[in-house]
Parts: structure tokens; sequence; C-alpha cells
């Protein structure tokens, strides 16, 4: 679902966000991308979903090349970012048609799928809320709601969870795990929640200074008695690391 061979990101002034990255995503799988802020996660995120041009390198995306075919990589894949994109003051009904029409749908359409995507993640009887009057984990759930409407075999996911409370947080772990099992959705997200990836991804990519220096599921990862935090810091190492203004929050 995901194949890449020495990608790579120079950003102005040599700032070498991500470099010969190679990865591979079976279809159906659960993958979580970690790393420590500046790492290289957001980049390649926003490479992989066609939102940032690569300097070098060639990655395969839902079967479509991405350089040559971006078109088709987007019409088969759905993108949530870190920051969603509901408007607080508009209904979400007429948002939810609106992005299915933009994939092809007629309204008709648009309509039926959206009641379809909202009754799998539990908002039906919502869609004519304003985003503004939602709490953090239904407008979560929305956001990944307009990624689906167009019905990807690919999700990207980027820190979904990040700001929701515990409830809201296991809900929507649940609701992700059920896009794999109804459908057979492949996800790739990121996170900086170690016990998130630890439950819920079927196999970890650990990127540091732009470059994978783990991968394996999360039991593989952890010998000895170790945690998934444990891990993490002995190869990340415990500095504090800075956010690049060059490649963005998180990167």
């Amino acid at each position: 679902m995901i194949k890449t061979s020495g990608l790579s990101k120079t950003f102005d002034g040599g700032v070498e966000a991500v470099r010969d990255l190679g990865i591979s995503v079976e279809p159906g799988e659960i993958v979580g991308f970690l790393g420590p802020n500046g790492a290289g996660k957001t980049t390649t995120m926003r490479m992989l979903t066609t939102l940032l041009r690569p300097t070098s390198g060639t990655a395969t995306v839902a079967g479509h090349d991405l350089s040559a075919d971006a078109k088709e990589v987007r019409r088969r894949i759905g993108y949530v970012s870190q920051g969603g994109g509901i408007l607080p003051t508009v209904p979400l009904k007429g948002e939810l048609e609106l992005q299915g029409m933009l994939y092809g749908l007629s309204r008709r359409e648009s309509a039926a799928r959206a009641g379809e995507v909202l009754a799998g993640l539990d908002l039906s009887g919502l869609e004519n809320s304003l985003g503004g009057t939602l709490s953090g984990g239904r407008r979560r759930r929305f956001d990944i709601a307009f990624a689906l409407l167009h019905d990807p075999a690919l999700l990207f996911l980027d820190e979904p969870t990040t700001g929701l409370d515990p409830q809201s947080r296991a809900n929507l772990w649940d609701h992700i795990r059920a896009l794999r099992q109804e459908k057979g959705t492949t996800v790739f997200l990121t996170t900086h929640y170690l016990d998130e990836a630890d439950a819920l991804c079927d196999r970890l990519l650990i990127i540091d200074h732009g470059r994978i220096v783990a991968e394996g599921a999360p039991a593989e990862l952890k010998t000895g008695g170790r945690t998934l935090d444990d891990v993490f810091l002995d190869i990340t190492g415990r500095s504090l690391r800075e956010e690049s203004a060059l490649t963005g929050k998180g990167a």
C-alpha cells in the first residue's frame, strides 16, 4: 500500500528533513510512525499525501506513483491533519456533501455516503450541528468522516488523538480498528502517545534525524522487559528537540 525508496526532502538552506527513506506498508496494516519533534514525521506524511514534493527518491502510494500520478494517489487516500479542518460556524451537513461532490459523487450520493460514514463513527443526528459546538472527540471523528467520504483504501492520520480525554481516545481507537476490520482500510498514523502506538498498531516505524532507526511490532521492540517508552528513549535519546520552522510543527 506504501512503498518508498530513497525518499528525501531538503529545504532551502540545506536542511535535510528526510533522508533516503525506505518504508513498506502492506494492505490492511495499522502502522505507527513515531519520532521526536523535528524528526521528519510530518514532512514524510506531507510528501506521501502529495502536499509536499520530494527532493529525490520514489514512492508508490495506494498503487500509484507519487510523482507521476499524484491525482490518482489523492483519489485513493484520506488525510486527517494535526489541526483538522472543520469550520466552527458552518453546518457540517453541507460541508460533508461538498466534500463528497469534490470527489465526483452526486449530491444525493454524497448525502447517502455521509449518512453511512457518520453512522459508522457514532455521529448520526449531528449533521446539522455547527463545528464549534462539538466536543473535541466529536470534532476529531468528524475530521475522520471527511477523510472517509470517498471510501479510501489508505487513511493517513497525523496525531489524531492529541488533546482528547482518555475516553475519547479509546473511542477513537475502536473506530480505527473497526475501519480495518470491516473495510480492510490501511492506516498510517503519527502519534506522540506511546501507549496508543502500543495498543493500536500492528507495526511501528521510528524515525530520527530524517531516517528510520527502528521498526517492528510493538512486542518485538519491547525486548528484555522494556516498555515502549524505554525503547523510544534508548533509540532517540533524552535531549529535548526544537521544532523546525522550515519543516513544520512536529516534523
